[in-house]
């Protein structure tokens, strides 16, 4: 292949003919995100590299092959791929979805860590199903949600019993796990796409109230749940055994002060702080870039959500307007809960920094959605 026809080749692969261009500006905004997490990553995860796996760089390695570079495949599929075309696999999906939850339980391919059971193992590869189905069952949802309209969406046999049996049956193979925080994100992403698509605000005032009863429930007959409620509320009552977590990040933002130790200068990283490279890399963020390149980071998150609005504004019909508020609700809060739950905002729930945190699966599910965000933006105009 000669320069001109690589030329071509890369300047149509998120263009066919007669469409607009791509949004650059969501493309700039996910692209930066990404470097931006795997430097964290290297940079977290060099001391708990080196004592666990006699390599610094084992983190970072693992995030490339098994995040960035599928991620990035499937952004490129899903950015050319006209994303009407997910309509017609929705219901596969939402199969696909029940099968890979259940495969968690099943002894031999299901695998654990710590307290929850959330993996599963494939010829020594491993995928955590929850953050797959955050996609594929939004985009079920989606699909079900753009057939239903808004007039049946508000009666309570065509629109809302039907929309919880499904979301229901989600929850309890995700909660079982236990992964609450993976079925906290689904729920309020599902309840944000429910309310856009035109759903009665007296069920989800039922639901809502439904919501508080069925988690002071878990609380009361949860003992580690109600163990976070309790160290949430008063961090200081515990700090060397269930508070030990959040006092440490604490200590870590803290640390940091306005401008940083400077980048690679964490002293948390070094075995004091849980999951430095995953759930708690914001705190390694603010200890060594300070107060002010954190609060750029949600600024970024903050752009990336209103750029995701306006695409979906545009947007003419109800399935590629409902998807893309979905996909960016769901980084959004995940993004807010895992940031809030680090400075002491909200309870430790142990869900990563979308294109941040590591995790291989999470990551390249992520980058599938942003190819599916940039698919959008070609069939609106912005200008």
């Amino acid at each position: 292949m000669n320069k001109v026809k690589l030329k071509y080749f890369f300047r149509d692969l998120f263009r066919r003919q007669g469409e607009k261009k791509p949004d650059q500006q969501l493309i700039w905004l996910v692209g930066f995100l990404t470097v931006f997490g795997l430097i964290m990553v290297f940079s977290a995860g060099v001391a708990v590299g080196w004592q666990k796996f006699n390599d610094s760089y084992w983190f970072v390695k693992h995030q490339i092959i098994f995040g960035l570079i599928p991620g990035l495949i499937f952004f490129a599929i899903f950015a050319k791929i006209d994303y009407f075309k997910l309509k017609s696999l929705a219901v596969p999906m939402l199969v696909f979805s029940i099968i890979l939850l259940i495969l968690v339980y099943i002894p031999g391919v299901g695998s654990g860590y710590g307290t929850a059971r959330s993996w599963i193992n494939f010829f020594g590869f491993s995928l955590q199903p929850s953050e797959i189905v955050k996609l594929t069952f939004l985009i079920y949802l989606v699909a079900w949600l753009s057939e239903k309209g808004e007039k049946r969406l508000q009666d309570l046999h065509q629109g809302f019993l039907p929309f919880i049996m499904v979301l229901l049956i989600v929850m309890l193979l995700i909660g079982g796990q236990p992964d609450t925080g993976s079925m906290s994100i689904i729920v309020l992403t599902s309840l944000a796409v429910f309310f856009v698509a035109g759903g009665s605000l007296i069920h989800l005032s039922w639901l809502s109230a439904a919501g508080f009863l069925g988690l002071w429930l878990m609380i009361k007959f949860s003992p580690y749940r109600a163990d976070r409620l309790n160290t949430f509320l008063h961090p200081e009552l515990d700090p060397q055994g269930i508070g030990y977590h959040i006092n440490q990040a604490l200590l870590a933002v803290g640390s940091g002060g306005f401008w940083g130790k400077g980048f690679g200068h964490s002293r948390q990283k070094f075995a004091y702080l849980p999951e430095v490279a995953g759930d708690s890399i914001f705190a390694v963020i603010a200890e060594e870039l300070g107060f002010v390149i954190s609060v750029l980071l949600v600024i970024i998150f903050i752009i990336l959500m209103l750029k995701v609005f306006k695409i979906a504004q545009k947007c003419p019909e109800p399935f590629g307007k409902f998807l893309a508020i979905g996909i960016v609700s769901w980084f959004t809060i995940q993004a807010f809960i895992n940031i809030g739950s680090i400075i002491g905002l909200l309870p430790m729930t142990g869900i990563p920094l979308p294109f941040v945190s590591y995790g291989g699966t999470a990551l390249m599910t992520s980058l599938a959605a942003a190819g599916i965000l940039v698919n959008i933006s070609k069939q609106v105009d912005l200008d």
